[in-house]
């Protein structure tokens, strides 16, 4: 069964899905954790540590609500919209990421914050 996270910034409050990767139970053993993430397009990122190599599904195209990390910045993803370098509405990410997971709901809330928010990540209890 996949592991439930929350996601807590600026009285917003996101449940999240982990995948069962290599990168997402790194994530995971981070926890809890605090970081600072900046807004590029409709996405967050922030270095959150993470060191990891690309894995065989690290991809650019990403889905709106899906969670990942960014091996050449060591830092957690958050995506809900269009990027810089998207082709349409799709987010894209600036190079490939490995996905780790998505947002159960309210996704669409991220886009009302400013261009740095502190994101909090925790596990949910069992």
């Amino acid at each position: 069964m996949p592991e439930k996270i929350r996601l807590v910034t600026a009285g917003l409050v996101l449940n999240a899905e982990l995948n069962d990767t290599p990168s997402a139970r790194k994530l995971l053993a981070k926890l809890p954790l605090e970081i600072p993430m900046t807004r590029w397009g409709e996405e967050y990122y922030g270095n959150a540590g993470l060191v990891v190599e690309a894995e065989p599904g690290a991809r650019t195209e990403m889905e709106v609500g899906e969670l990942a990390v960014w091996p050449d910045g060591n830092a957690f993803c958050i995506f809900f919209g269009p990027t810089p370098v998207s082709r349409g509405t799709e987010p894209r990410a600036y190079s490939n990421v490995n996905p780790v997971g998505r947002v159960l709901w309210n996704v669409e809330g991220l886009a009302e914050l400013g261009g740095t928010i502190r994101m909090r990540l925790e596990r949910l209890p069992d």
